[in-house]
């Protein structure tokens, strides 16, 4: 990445944490006995991706990003709290996340279950509490609810497919749609929102966003088979070690490789319709190309 666009992405990354923990100083973080686990998840060292993409494309759209810090944070609520419940015995049963101790390896399960519905509340509350204008969080509100119910779809499908033997690329991209392309899909069209962009450009920026998060998820299958598991920060080989279905056990390396360099070159060719696209064409490659 250009160090110009490295300092624009650590920018955002340090907005998104400030912003967090000025929520939780706050009186609309909830005081409760879960509090410390929403804290932990959210600083266990996310790559901060959506709320950065909310905040870049309302930098594109308006010229200032500040305006979109709160629907920054609420996707990353969301995001959090999905990866909570992802990790649970009952979904995906992950002890690590980020090089971490999953949440519920370190506060429970029950603790765990309910600092992810405490999260998925507060990122509703974060928007309705802050000062953008009726209909603007009207829209947020629909696209994040939109988002969260298809990214719950999408993982019902996935674990549906742990009982089948006949799954194929079609169904897998479907899937991914909903549980990884749904929330980056979100990320880029609530910074759309908040800047104000006309429907041609929110448009735009949901189909960028579909391809990167379709490339994304590819990239995280390849990963899970030839990663660096202190890199990742989490054991490699869990989707063979459960006996799970990925593009990569479908197509193999090299297919799904192609596979995600024609979804982020299809990203990549969407930008073009935007002005000042230099650090989203960076941060798409960035992903491609990632090890962790």
């Amino acid at each position: 990445m250009h160090p110009k666009n490295n300092d624009i992405l650590r920018n955002y990354v340090i907005t998104t944490e400030n912003a967090i923990d000025n929520i939780f100083s706050s009186s609309i973080a909830p005081k409760t006995s879960v509090s410390e686990a929403m804290k932990y998840s959210l600083d266990a060292g996310g790559k901060r991706i959506r709320p950065s993409l909310v905040m870049e494309f309302c930098r594109v759209i308006s010229g200032d990003y500040k305006k979109s810090i709160n629907a920054a944070v609420a996707i990353e609520m969301i995001h959090t709290f999905s990866l909570i419940h992802d990790d649970l015995p009952c979904m995906d049963d992950d002890d690590f996340r980020r090089g971490k101790p999953s949440c519920h390896k370190k506060f429970g399960e029950a603790i765990a279950l309910l600092a992810g519905d405490a999260l998925e509340n507060l990122a509703f509350r974060v928007i309705i509490s802050s000062d953008y204008d009726d209909k603007t969080k009207s829209c947020l509100i629909s696209e994040i609810s939109d988002a969260t119910a298809k990214m719950i779809d999408g993982q019902v499908r996935d674990l549906s497919f742990l009982e089948r033997t006949d799954i194929s690329e079609d169904d897998l991209l479907e899937m991914y749609s909903l549980k990884t392309c749904a929330l980056i899909e979100c990320s880029a069209v609530m910074g759309c929102i908040c800047g104000g962009a006309d429907k041609n450009e929110l448009m735009l920026a949901r189909e960028y966003a579909h391809n990167l998060g379709l490339a994304f998820q590819i990239r995280d299958d390849i990963l899970d088979v030839i990663g660096d598991e202190k890199e990742l920060g989490k054991p490699i080989g869990s989707d063979a070690d459960n006996n799970k279905t990925t593009i990569v056990s479908v197509l193999g390396i090299e297919k799904a490789s192609e596979l995600a360099k024609k979804y982020s070159d299809n990203a990549l060719n969407k930008l073009d319709s935007f002005k000042n696209n230099d650090f989203l064409k960076d941060l798409t490659k960035l992903l491609l190309e990632r090890y962790k």
